[in-house]
């Protein structure tokens, strides 16, 4: 913006004769009401008049805002694209200047005109200002406030452009305090008293900042202090330091005199080592004749157990023969005697088996003695009295008999079957009646049962349906909870307590837990694979996200709070960006990922799911047969898993190729973005399912009604079976009567039966005669078998007698050997312990000690160089030599006075060099900023003292533009024979008229203007603003509607007093007005416009 209007006298008005700066023509373009307006202006005064609605404000509105006025500041709108008109998506303001004479802005540059082009649009608003052959020269704003700089135009100067409500609120206004707003935005003094008075504001910041610079500057004399007791400190440090080196040069050679004490010490134990080699070799050597001593006496006793051998392997052999025999003797006895038990055994059994035989014939015969008498009681006592072979005798007579009897029983016989004959088919016919009630009454009851199962799985189908409805309810309901609060979707009514109870802890966490995963995803591409993804990472979608393991812990604690069990926990770096995976790594295929179909704001959340559940490498198709194809037959590279969009899983490891079902227990569509399509369905399923289990229960009204009639049925069947049966068993009774009757049918059929029993009994006794014989036998050959055993032991007895003694000797001789043996192996084993005593302790010991004794003399050659890199030996014996200090002592000793150096130059990490250096450096540094700050505060001082000279000039200033302006206005107000006088007070920021008419007899001034009549008021208010616009300079001056509140009397007068103003200056005038301007004389200097009629 341009720095403003300036102030001055009547000669100043010569240079705006020129005509620069002067507008020549206005151009609007979609601007407020006006679709397209072009103005041609004149050179010295304007009018424009038009009827309310016309758009003529818009032109001091468009000036305005061509000159860098904000929307605001014209107090017509709010921002630039309001003036754009309704209908219309920009708006182009031009404003045409005068560039010619001696003011001319950069004539080289711009030519004799110079052309504003302000464009505005919805979103931007743009600058050029154009040549005067319309060529675009800038487009900065910059250039725009030079060009208001140097033709003095302030749009916002109300002296410049008096928009309508300025002239309101000036013109028409009687408060005084608006009046010296007016006046003192006017003449500049408010932009100078603003500038002065930010001024001060900046010498009273820069004198704090050198008031602190010189506070700082003790801070710095105290460290100086302090850097002088530091300094004489570590004077004191150097002296440790130098003990320290001192102890160091001490300990070099200490590990060369210590090396010179190990010397001898080796030296020492050697001399020990090699003494023990002539005593252990004495040992050994001693040990060695034990050994050949005993080894002759080993071979002499050898011998002759040898010689001792040869005598008894004779009498061994024969005791081996004879063992023998009396091992197979005892063998072949032990076999008789098996035989001869299992033989009694046997014979044992077929003596019971022919007691069996004889119990059958008894039985047999006392059953044919109740019809046949006499033979009954001639058998029976000759059975009782006789032997076997009279038994046999009997046995045949028995048989003649009965064959007799049995032709005799056959003629009886006959009748009788004839009569059962009859009874049998009565007792078959029942039978089959029985047997066919039974078998309906089986059929009955199978269908009973069937019915009756039939009924059971009805009911179980109802209850089935009725859980299915519950479920589905249950499910609706959750679906509805998801719909208020999607985040139950992802743990129900836990998770809410969960979050409350993080909410009640988030004081405590590192950083807030992420959670519930699913609450931080969303599908990309509709809800289509919701249900796959579900699948998928389900468990994962209820997991919650933490940074460490100290919030993992805390997270559990809270679960546990909330009573959320089983609570899924994932530890992860919350800084880390989101994972960027290459192509290479990911399934090369067309079907989508689980990664690609998900989005989430959180990178966490991604990384988490890569990471955890590998979503870049599952891989979602549409149906089963394409899964089949990528998961087993397409070979994909970085696929895991396969799923469906009807649930199924595919996978491959290895060789084996794997193909899980949907999962029915678990519930999808967590992930839907609205609930409403699946509440839809689901009711309808409910409404299905309530109708399947009605027609249930209809089938099981019916399947019952049936097996009602079915039991009526079985019951009667049961009742003629119970009938059936009575009947059967009466004609039972009847056939074992009649059974009874035919006892000599039974006589000759058991006359058969004793005749086959007495043929199997005598051949049992033959065979039992045959197996006694064989006894007997057995017998003789173990009686025979035991002698020969006891004449072989008597045998062995008087064999091992007589070489008894042979064998003692032999033995004697034996355990002898046995000892010498023994002795000789214990002294094998001293001499070889003795040997290796030498060979393994004692020679390696005298080795490694000598190997020692070399190592020790590498080292102090060694240390001895090392020390003498430090210092030479003389050094030490100057110092006062060895004092017989061991290199720990030493060390001990050094690490002391190391402790106590470090422990002095930690409080001062500085050298004693640096520290004089600093101390140096910082005495400079406060001399150059005492310096400074005496710089400073004379600079202060004298900018202080030109600040109070420039404000005594401003007062000055402003002292004389009161009086200028009581000159001018009462300089107008002479014109019609007036006076007055403008009372400003600077201090309350007020100004008053005072006006004195000529006709006031009392000559008594009006002090207020209200009290002038409307005529009077308009003018002095006008003499006043005439004042002002001559004590200030501007290229163009345009006011609006300046008369709307005066009468045609006034605003005749005040239209010729503003004329006659406007010619007598010279510079730009446009006054903008409603009423008619037919009264202003005519003129070749005076250009009168008419805007159109607004459309209706």
């Amino acid at each position: 913006m341009a720095s403003g209007s300036r102030v001055y006298s009547d000669s100043t008005f010569a240079s705006q004769r020129s005509g620069a700066a002067t507008i020549t023509r206005i151009r609007l373009e979609n601007f407020m009401c006006h679709s397209s307006l072009q103005i041609e202006l004149g050179e010295c005064v304007n009018f424009i008049t038009g009827q309310n609605g016309s758009g003529k404000s818009a032109i001091l509105t468009a000036l305005c805002i061509a000159f860098g006025c904000r929307a605001k500041g014209t107090q017509r709108a709010a921002t630039l694209k309001d003036f754009i008109k309704t209908g219309c998506s920009y708006a182009v303001v031009q404003v045409e200047l005068k560039n010619q004479g001696e003011d001319a802005f950069k004539p080289e540059i711009y030519g004799d005109s110079i052309t504003i082009e302000r464009r505005i649009t919805e979103s931007t608003t743009s600058t050029v200002l154009k040549d005067h052959q319309g060529k675009k020269v800038a487009s900065r704003k910059q250039e725009l406030y030079e060009l208001t700089d140097h033709f003095n135009i302030d749009v916002e100067n109300p002296c410049v452009i008096m928009s309508q409500d300025k002239s309101r609120e000036f013109l028409h206004s009687g408060n005084d305090k608006d009046k010296f707003k007016f006046f003192f935005k006017a003449t500049l003094l408010q932009q100078v008293s603003d500038l002065l008075r930010s001024i001060y504001d900046y010498l009273n910041n820069a004198d704090a900042v050198v008031v602190e610079l010189e506070t700082s500057i003790k801070p710095i004399q105290l460290e100086l202090s302090e850097l002088q007791r530091k300094i004489k400190n570590m004077e004191h440090v150097e002296e440790i330091s130098q003990q320290v080196q001192q102890l160091k040069k001490k300990l070099a050679w200490s590990w060369v005199y210590d090396v010179d004490r190990q010397l001898e010490e080796q030296n020492v134990k050697i001399g020990k080592l090699k003494d023990r080699i002539p005593a252990c070799q004495a040992k050994i050597d001693f040990k060695q004749r034990t050994l050949e001593k005993l080894r002759d006496r080993f071979m002499e006793k050898k011998a002759q157990i040898a010689v001792m051998v040869e005598k008894t392997s004779e009498v061994k052999r024969r005791k081996d023969e004879l063992n023998h025999s009396i091992s197979l003797a005892s063998k072949e006895k032990h076999e008789l005697v098996n035989e001869h038990d299992r033989k009694t055994n046997y014979i044992k059994k077929q003596v019971n088996r022919l007691r069996f035989l004889e119990q059958q014939v008894q039985d047999i015969h006392e059953q044919d003695a109740k019809n046949t008498q006499n033979v009954n009681v001639g058998l029976t006592k000759w059975w009782d009295h006789g032997t076997y072979r009279r038994k046999n005798l009997l046995a045949k007579q028995v048989l003649r008999q009965n064959i007799l009897l049995y032709y005799r029983a056959e003629a009886e016989a006959s009748e009788i079957k004839e009569k059962l004959k009859e009874l049998k088919n009565e007792v078959d016919a029942a039978n089959l009646t029985l047997t066919r009630l039974k078998e309906e009454e089986s059929a009955l009851s199978e269908n009973r049962y069937k019915g009756m199962s039939e009924i059971k799985k009805i009911a179980d189908e109802i209850e089935d349906y009725e859980k299915k409805y519950n479920e589905i309810r249950s499910y609706i309901l959750e679906l509805q909870q998801h719909q208020t609060n999607k985040v139950t979707a992802f743990g129900g009514e836990r998770v809410i307590n969960l979050l409350r109870a993080i909410e009640r802890h988030h004081h405590r966490f590192k950083r807030p837990p992420i959670g519930p995963i699913g609450a931080h995803v969303t599908m990309v591409n509709g809800d289509m694979w919701g249900p796959a993804v579900e699948q998928a990472i389900g468990r994962l979608l209820n997991a919650f996200i933490v940074t460490d393991h100290k919030d993992s812990l805390l997270l559990r604690g809270c679960a546990k709070e909330a009573n959320y069990n089983n609570l899924q926990i994932f530890i992860y770096d919350f800084s880390r960006p989101r994972l960027n995976l290459p192509h290479h790594m990911l399934p090369q295929t067309n079907h989508p990922t689980i990664l690609s179909v998900l989005h989430s704001d959180n990178p966490t959340v991604i990384n988490v799911l890569v990471d955890m559940g590998n979503v870049e490498r599952q891989v979602l198709v549409r149906d089963y047969d394409a899964g089949k194809a990528v998961a087993f037959e397409q070979r994909i590279s970085n696929l895991k898993e396969v799923f469906t969009l009807d649930g199924h899983r595919m996978f491959s490891r290895g060789s084996v190729q794997t193909i899980l079902p949907l999962n029915k227990k678990m519930r999808t569509g967590s992930l839907c973005s609205s609930y409403d399509e699946k509440i839809k369905d689901l009711e309808k399923d409910a409404i299905n399912v309530r109708e399947e289990a009605q027609r249930c229960r209809k089938r099981k009204r019916d399947s019952e009604e049936r097996l009602k009639d079915l039991e009526h049925h079985l019951h009667s069947v049961k009742r003629k079976c119970t009938t059936a049966d009575r009947t059967l068993m009466a004609l039972g009774l009847e056939l074992r009567d009649a059974e009874s009757v035919s006892v000599p049918e039974a006589s000759s059929s058991s006359a058969s039966t004793v005749y086959e029993l007495c043929q199997e009994i005598s051949k049992i006794q033959d065979e039992i005669q045959e197996k006694e014989n064989l006894l007997e036998k057995l017998r003789v050959s173990i009686n025979e078998a035991e002698a020969k055993v006891k004449d072989l032991k008597l045998l062995f007895a008087s064999l091992c007698e007589s070489a008894k003694e042979e064998i003692n000797a032999f033995e004697e001789s034996e355990k002898e050997l046995m000892e010498i043996e023994k002795d000789l192996q214990s002294s094998e084993a001293e001499k070889t312990h003795y040997e290796t005593i030498m060979n393994n302790k004692v020679i390696p010991e005298i080795k490694e000690a000598e190997a020692q004794h070399q190592e020790l003399e590498l080292h102090r050659k060694e240390s001895c160089r090392k020390a003498s890199i430090i210092c030479p030996e003389s050094e030490i014996e100057a110092l006062g030599g060895w004092d017989g200090s061991t290199p720990e002592q030493i060390s001990a000793h050094l690490n002391k006075l190391n402790y106590r150096l470090q422990q002095e130059s930690q409080q001062y990490s500085e050298s004693i060099d640096d520290l004089k250096m600093m101390y140096e450096k910082k005495e400079r540094k406060i001399s150059r900023k005492q310096q400074n700050c005496k710089a400073f505060r004379g600079k202060l001082i004298a900018c202080r003292n030109a600040l109070d000279s420039r404000w005594n000039k401003f007062q000055r200033n402003a002292t004389l533009l009161k009086r200028q302006l009581t000159w001018q206005f009462n300089g107008h107000l002479g014109k019609k024979g007036i006076s007055g006088n403008i009372k400003i007070s600077y201090e309350e920021k007020t100004l008053s008229i005072e006006v004195k008419m000529p006709q006031d007899a009392s000559s008594i001034a009006v002090r207020d203007t209200k009290g002038l009549s409307g005529g009077e008021r308009s003018f002095s208010t006008l003499c006043f603003a005439l004042a002002l616009h001559e004590m200030t300079e501007a290229p163009f001056r345009a006011m609006d509607e300046f008369d709307v509140f005066m009468d045609a009397v006034s605003r005749k007068i005040s239209l010729d007093t503003l004329v006659d103003f406007a010619l007598a200056q010279g510079s730009q005038w446009i006054f903008i007005t409603p009423h008619d301007i037919s009264l202003v004389k005519q003129e070749e200097r005076i250009k009168k416009q008419q805007m159109a009629a607004p459309r209706p």
